[in-house]
């Protein structure tokens, strides 16, 4: 057997959730079925992924194995279902709410404090709003814009599915939200900033690097990679970080957590103010791993990862 490329050992999503049909029928399903019934067949469906994608399964076992320090295997299994189960959640959520009322929205939504993006937007430098693959960062951003008007833009990595990136392009382009996918990197950059300086919130997940664009935090204790332009942009442009998490309860309703702005300071030289800020950004995301785990959606081995050489990390 042939050894295993860069590609084949980082592998973002289990391919039966990012392929084209699948999403699609979902998409459908869920427009069509009464909510119970979406449920019903998201769980089930769900536990035959959990069952059958033994890699996937696998990965989420050792994901939460290391962040939570978890050693019984039974433990990590049951976690592992529960990710599954909350990312399909998540995701017939975000669909019903496409079609939502605002009303219904406001409804949805039953904990949110938005003081700190206002007193960002106040500066007039925009704001990053940084999160993870963690909950329902998509929608987080509906939220955000149809609830409370604010001009949201997102940057994202395209979809290994063309079928599936053309879906997701459409949900957000209905409701407002400017889609960037990264490409070039210096091109993005430009882009970003410019967003910025129309004072916009500019959406980023920083637990997943782009090759070389990337730097190095401690995470639950070991080395790991993250993504290094939003704390750049932040020291060039004085956008202030604001770390971002949305994910629902166990009743159904929403919480949108807006924390306090990460400064990067300037004074201590670029690259450890990058580093820094990155750094505080990494530990509250831990905070959040550890009240929620199964809501943290890496169905890869997420630390075999950080060993890959930038210059064979999969581009796209």
């Amino acid at each position: 057997m042939a050894p295993p490329t860069p590609a084949d050992r980082v592998r973002w999503h289990p391919r039966g959730f990012n392929n084209g049909l699948i999403f699609g029928a979902t998409c459908l399903g869920v427009r069509r079925l009464p909510p119970w019934l979406s449920y019903r067949i998201g769980g089930a469906g769900t536990w035959l992924a959990w069952k059958v994608m033994r890699r996937s399964t696998q990965a989420v076992m050792g994901n939460v194995g290391v962040a939570l320090g978890i050693e019984d295997e039974r433990e990590r299994r049951r976690l592992a279902l529960g990710t599954y189960r909350h990312y399909a959640r998540d995701t017939i959520d975000f669909i019903r709410s496409l079609s939502m009322s605002d009303a219904e929205l406001g409804r949805m939504l039953v904990e949110f404090d938005k003081a700190h993006i206002d007193r960002a937007l106040a500066g007039g430098r925009g704001a990053l709003a940084v999160s993870a693959h963690f909950g329902s960062w998509e929608l987080g951003g509906l939220l955000l814009r149809r609830l409370h008007g604010y001009p949201v833009s997102v940057v994202v990595r395209p979809e290994t599915s063309p079928a599936v990136n053309r879906i997701r392009h459409e949900f957000r382009e209905s409701f407002g939200i400017e889609t960037i996918e990264v490409r070039r990197q210096l091109e993005t950059a430009l882009k970003i900033r410019r967003l910025l300086a129309e004072n916009r919130i500019v959406g980023m997940l920083l637990d997943r690097h782009f090759g070389k664009d990337r730097v190095e935090v401690q995470f639950f204790g070991r080395p790991a990679f993250f993504l290094r332009t939003p704390a750049l942009l932040a020291h060039e442009t004085g956008a202030p970080l604001l770390p971002s998490f949305v994910y629902s309860r166990d009743d159904g309703g929403v919480v949108a957590v807006c924390g306090e702005p990460i400064p990067v300071e300037r004074q201590l030289g670029r690259e450890t103010a990058i580093r820094q800020a990155t750094q505080r950004f990494a530990r509250l995301l831990e905070d959040q791993i550890r009240l929620h785990a199964d809501c943290w959606y890496q169905f890869y081995d997420y630390w075999a990862a950080q060993a890959v050489p930038a210059d064979e990390f999969p581009p796209g």
